[in-house]
């Protein structure tokens, strides 16, 4: 009876080990310190094993994104949102403690919206590899997987992205496609049906305006098309679900851009902006310039229509950007599409992700971010010469 005992007081300390090991991966504790925050880091985070050429078309990301939720069942869940044009599915991944049921904040993150960004929808899929493999390593990244479900759509644009095209197979600009200051000359949108978009192209090519001021395809009417329709759906659903921030990145302008207040000159614009909105955005270009290497929109005015995040922030009230990832020689738009550096430029993106997760409550709140994210060794790395 004496050594049942004993051995079961060892069965017991036993248990006790393991679940104060594991009990990082399930809980968060509590910080009620009101003064600037660094993100807990137990152990450094590690970066996925990504070669320079790896790019994933369509049929790669379906096949990435299948390797990531069997790989990691309790962590990444993939779905479907939609079809495309071509009948094409439109994947989202989530990814959150699946074991934690404590309540949780919802973030979306997407990219390829234009076909032929392809390191939109990499830096994606790179964001959703990073999360996963540092779970219940890196302190920090486990805190936002307990308290944050991340949806994350690599490709919005499937049909654009396997044939490297600018807009979806009916040849409309998603990014022009959405219920905000739609269609409107001014923005600059074009109606056009499916046959004479083909022969103009992704936009008309006025050489004195700005690339942001060519003539776009926006579609018969918002919403007209499969994928911006998917789209707009899921994030309805995130909207019942704490949605917290939207990010939707692109290539190639080398910047963060947000929503500004519109010109005095517009009549009936959609949104009026408070001075807390306007002070967050203004909170979280500063920290850009300072602490990566891209820049921020200078831009004073908001005059393009039917662009995703504008309609994000303006239909859920919520901290939405463009992410323009890579530099302005790869700008696809203007000239010969370059892809290469491909490492390098996933490694830049991170700490803006990083940034924003880290601050999701605060975003939630319309808050001033104030948590430093820590980043693996060599993040964010030197500017290519």
């Amino acid at each position: 009876m004496e050594k049942d005992k004993t051995g079961l007081i060892g069965i017991t300390i036993i248990l006790c080990i393991i679940s104060s090991i594991f009990s990082g991966c399930l809980e968060q504790d509590n910080n009620s310190d009101e003064s600037p925050i660094i993100a807990h880091q137990d152990q450094p985070s590690i970066l996925p094993s990504w070669n320079d050429g790896d790019y994933h078309d369509y049929y790669g990301t379906t096949q990435k994104l299948l390797e990531l939720n069997e790989k990691y069942p309790n962590l990444a869940s993939i779905f479907s949102i939609g079809k495309s044009v071509l009948r094409k599915e439109i994947w989202c991944i989530k990814i959150t403690n699946e074991e934690n049921n404590s309540h949780k904040l919802s973030c979306l993150i997407d990219g390829c919206i234009h076909g032929f960004e392809w390191e939109a929808g990499e830096a994606c899929l790179y964001l959703a590899e990073y999360l996963l493999i540092n779970f219940c390593i890196n302190e920090s990244i486990t805190r936002i997987l307990n308290t944050t479900e991340v949806y994350i759509v690599p490709l919005v644009n499937p049909d654009g992205r396997q044939n490297d095209e600018a807009n979806n197979a009916n040849g409309v600009d998603l990014n022009r496609n959405f219920d905000v200051f739609y269609g409107k000359l001014r923005s600059p949108c074009i109606r056009l049906g499916k046959r004479l978009s083909k022969i103009i192209g992704p936009a008309i090519k006025i050489p004195f305006l700005p690339i942001s001021k060519w003539p776009r395809n926006s579609g018969r009417y918002a919403f007209s098309e499969p994928e911006s329709k998917a789209l707009a759906s899921l994030m309805n659903t995130l909207g019942t679900q704490d949605f917290s921030f939207y990010v939707n990145c692109h290539t190639a302008w080398h910047n963060i851009i947000t929503p500004v207040p519109w010109s005095k000159t517009i009549v009936n614009p959609p949104y009026i902006m408070t001075k807390k909105e306007i002070q967050l955005f203004e909170d979280v270009k500063d920290w850009v310039e300072k602490n990566t290497e891209y820049e921020t929109d200078k831009s004073e005015e908001t005059s393009v229509g039917g662009c995703a995040d504008i309609w994000a922030f303006n239909e859920f009230r919520i901290p939405s950007f463009t992410f323009e990832i890579l530099s302005l020689d790869y700008d696809p738009w203007i000239e010969e599409k370059k892809h290469d550096n491909l490492v390098h430029w996933m490694d830049t993106t991170l700490p803006f992700f990083m940034y924003l997760l880290v601050n999701i409550e605060n975003l939630h709140n319309w808050e001033i971010p104030n948590v430093e994210p820590l980043l693996p060794e060599g993040v964010p790395p030197p500017p290519l010469q």
